[in-house]
């Protein structure tokens, strides 16, 4: 099935769907941009993958309302087993489908201007302050097909903000469900940090139902002068969901970006992260992990620009596909003119379990500046048979023996995550993929 998008969403339906959720005038306007162009835009084309037939439109994207949870323990189970045990400094923001049913911000961190909600909700209370990030400079709706679909459609998500000097010691945990069949889950989630705040915010995606769905995500991220953001996610999205999601980042003076994104989807997946290093002294850390299995197909492209004098940036990917699953990995890392004493590291790593398996590790250095250092690595190959040679002649089956060479070729990269409750999710996803 080919994405087309033309006659299947009408004007009205957009307009009466902004207009049921009280929104500004010019959310309206982006969403009925974005509504027009979704039908003459190009769809985004990565690297050495074929998207054309994948399905990336459902006709469903608003959703019936879910009751809202007075507590945690009265979410579903699954929901719950992402969540871990309530506390009461818990930042904790659920949502099932498009609607937010379980919203919880410390109350010093409230006191502090700290806004932790669903993105509906800061459309209404926070307007002005959302105005100036919503399609901002991370990503534009005119970029491709996807993402002016994802500004028609929108339809959850979260912002986060974080004012000038305030440090977020506890994590702002959010949990994103997708259960209702031939639906599109439109989420866009916004980070901003003013200056010299910290912020870790971690997010989770599931799916409970069985037949085809879409998710179209796309998260923005603006880390102010000497500011410091923390941004994990867990993506765990069935077999039977079609995945676009982009994320991005806008990095200041001095700031600092780290990524730990697990990418455990089960089903297609296109995913883009994107670092601008906009300032000097500037830094960006990413660290992926993914497994891939079954007829699966995955592009992974991970980019850092460097644009500020003394930026750092560094990618490291480490990547399993089993079965007849395949993968793209590409890393770029680009230092714009005058972008001395930069240093950009990037290391990808593919490990393929069968012989259907595909792999391809792209590591690509751009440089337009003579005054700095940079440096990449590459690999792609199949398990070493006398490793497995070795654990099944200490009586452990195949099976078990390809989990452990799993876990621990994963594990170099899990480690390093910076943030303990991604960790945590991260070695469960991996323990579900090779169960």
């Amino acid at each position: 099935m080919s994405v087309e998008t033309k006659g299947l969403f009408e004007k009205e339906q957009i307009e009466s769907f902004s207009n049921g959720r009280n929104e500004p005038d010019w959310v309206r306007d982006i969403r009925l941009k974005g509504l027009e162009l979704s039908e003459t835009a190009a769809l985004p084309k990565p690297d050495k993958t074929k998207i054309d037939k994948w399905n990336f439109v459902q006709p469903r994207f608003k959703l019936n309302e879910k009751p809202k949870a007075t507590s945690v323990s009265a979410l579903a189970e699954e929901l719950k087993a992402l969540i871990g045990e309530e506390t009461d400094e818990q930042n904790l923001l659920v949502q099932q489908d498009t609607s937010a049913v379980y919203s919880k911000l410390n109350a010093e961190l409230a006191e502090k201007g700290v806004i932790f909600t669903d993105i509906q909700t800061a459309l209404n209370k926070h307007a002005d302050l959302v105005k100036p990030y919503f399609f901002g400079e991370a990503v534009k709706p005119e970029e491709n097909r996807l993402t002016a679909l994802h500004a028609a459609l929108l339809n959850g998500g979260a912002f986060i903000y974080v004012p000038k000097n305030v440090e977020v010691e506890l994590p702002l945990q959010a949990v994103f469900s997708l259960e209702t069949p031939e639906a599109v889950l439109s989420n866009h989630v916004i980070v901003v940090a003013e200056e010299n705040s910290s912020v870790t915010y971690v997010e989770n995606y599931v799916s409970t139902t069985e037949e085809a769905a879409v998710a179209n995500i796309i998260a923005e991220v603006y880390a102010k002068a000497n500011a410091r953001v923390a941004f994990g996610a867990v993506d765990n999205l069935g077999s039977n969901v079609t995945t676009y999601v982009v994320r991005r980042a806008h990095v200041e003076k001095d700031a600092r970006v780290d990524w730990a994104l697990g990418q455990m989807n089960d089903g297609n997946t296109v995913s883009e992260n994107t670092t601008h290093l906009v300032g000097d002294g500037s830094w960006a850390d990413t660290k992926t992990v993914s497994i891939g299995r079954g007829e699966q197909k995955q592009n992974f492209t991970t980019q850092i620009f460097h644009h500020g004098k003394h930026s750092e940036g560094h990618i490291l990917k480490h990547g399993v596909m089993r079965e007849a699953a395949t993968a793209i990995f590409n890393g770029i890392t680009k230092i714009e003119h005058g972008a001395t004493k930069s240093n950009g590291v990037q290391t990808e790593r593919v490990l393929m379990l069968s012989e259907k398996a595909r792999g391809d590790a792209n590591p690509i250095l751009l440089i337009d500046e003579d005054d700095v250092t940079a440096g990449h690595a590459a690999s792609v190959g199949q398990v070493d048979p006398l490793q497995m040679f070795y654990l099944m002649s200490r009586g452990i089956s195949r099976t078990e023996a390809e989990r452990l060479v799993i876990h621990g070729f994963l594990a170099p990269v899990v480690e390093q995550l910076p943030i303990e409750s991604v960790k945590e999710r991260m070695r469960e996803a991996i323990e579900r993929k090779v169960r």
